[in-house]
């Protein structure tokens, strides 16, 4: 009985590391801007 209790903990702190190493960081980069087609380039007059 001794044995399946250690098991049993010994299982739940391998799970509880698992849990804590997977998380990903989160994507700070903001989106890409939108590039302009050539005729709003030349309706806006940008460049």
């Amino acid at each position: 009985m001794k044995s399946a209790s250690r098991i049993l903990v010994l299982g739940l702190v391998a799970l509880g590391l698992a849990a804590c190493a997977t998380q990903q960081q989160p994507d700070y980069t903001p989106p890409a801007s939108k590039r302009l087609d050539a005729k709003t380039t030349l309706e806006t007059h940008r460049r």
